[in-house]
């Protein structure tokens, strides 16, 4: 996979697009849950005057006050980071921090309601460079004992997945997560330059693994990334060559990686386009979403033709208020990527109309987010 150096000049802007997006704000209204119609409000309608009885429809969400009261006296959930309920959970039955953060923040609390800033002491903590093995959390080798690689490897999962949560939060200009972003990007900007990003397979025994030093871009980082505007626009080369490595095909192989004497699953690290055609929304519809809205947050969609196409797909399932509608038999609103599992969908088992109205808003935020007009409807 060849990412080829790009000047550092801005190239010249997209033009918008000749045609704004519908959105049914007062059908959302109407429909959607809480925090849906908050959020549709203030960051797709971008009303001037939300009413301020309306902020406080986040924090009335019986889902939402479910979570924040399941927290830890020491900030964390279930004492740890990256688990997602089970399909089959009661609620947010063994939740780990690191979602429930994101969750939170989706269901439109702010960063400093209660249950935030007590988690967020851990999350900054998360980032330091060190290898405290009493941070590794549950990704720490069952019966403990773990070597210094393995506590190493683990700490740096964890380090992108916090760092991720805290630009989500809104910490973009805080010094500790502007350093933490800086040298993640370095490392993985390093190896796009390398030859190793064409090849960055070796043979261990009878599989395929990454071979030691490829440090392709987490799920983790991208989403550091497209919630954190300003760095980006610091980094243009950086995010130049994020753009030429997403925009070429990833390999069948699924990552994975020797760490000590184990292999383990890299599966939170991008090997190349993450909707390489439509048929990817057929295969993760809630992952399509996850990604759709990433890209264009980083600034990224309407740059790439198969990408805008897979939208403007979306956007044609929508009948003439806008709203989106099945067409089929309902898809599946569980993601095979466990990071997209705090996005979407907001509510636990939503009805036909509710889904509606979720992906309708998503709909429109990712619209908002790409530069595209939005006209209320």
């Amino acid at each position: 996979m060849t990412v080829p150096t790009m000047p550092g000049v801005p190239a010249p802007a997209q033009p918008p697009s000749a045609e704004p997006v519908t959105f049914p704000l007062s059908w959302i209204l109407r429909i959607a849950i809480p925090p849906i119609q908050y959020r549709a409000s203030s960051e797709v309608a971008r009303l001037s005057g939300v009413p301020a009885s309306m902020a406080g429809l986040p924090y009335s969400y019986g889902p939402a006050l479910s979570l924040a009261l399941s927290q830890r006296p020491d900030g964390t959930w279930n004492g740890v980071m990256l688990t997602i309920p089970g399909a089959r959970a009661n609620d947010f039955e063994g939740i780990g921090t690191i979602p429930a953060v994101r969750r939170m923040l989706e269901y439109g609390w702010d960063r400093e309601s209660p249950p935030l800033v007590r988690a967020r002491r851990t999350l900054f903590r998360l980032l330091a460079e060190d290898d405290d093995a009493s941070l590794v959390f549950e990704l720490g080798p069952k019966g403990g004992g773990a070597d210094v690689e393995a506590v190493r490897h683990a700490r740096g999962v964890l380090r992108e997945a916090a760092a991720a949560a805290l630009a989500h939060a809104g910490y973009e200009a805080d010094p500790r997560l502007r350093g933490a972003a800086r040298r993640i990007v370095e490392r993985f900007d390093a190896y796009l330059r390398s030859p190793l990003a064409e090849k960055p397979f070796v043979r261990a025994g009878n599989q395929h693994v990454l071979a030691a030093e490829a440090a392709p871009p987490s799920i983790y980082a991208l989403v550091m990334l497209a919630h954190m505007p300003r760095f980006c626009s610091e980094n243009y080369d950086i995010m130049e060559h994020v753009y030429a490595y997403l925009s070429q095909p990833a390999p069948r192989a699924l990552p994975s990686r020797v760490v000590g004497k184990r292999v383990v699953s890299e599966t939170h690290l991008v090997l190349g386009d993450p909707l390489p055609h439509r048929s990817s929304v057929e295969a993760d519809f809630a992952g399509a979403l996850f990604w759709l809205e990433t890209l264009a947050r980083m600034g990224f969609l309407r740059r790439n033709e198969q990408w805008s196409r897979t939208f403007d797909h979306f956007l044609d399932a929508r009948n003439a208020l806008g709203v989106w509608r099945i067409d089929k038999r309902p898809p599946s609103v569980r993601s095979s990527i466990p990071f997209a599992w705090a996005n979407f969908p907001l509510e636990p088992h939503p009805a036909p109309d509710a889904l509606a109205a979720e992906v309708t808003f998503r709909l429109g935020v990712i619209a908002r987010s790409s530069g595209r007009a939005i006209e209320l409807v």
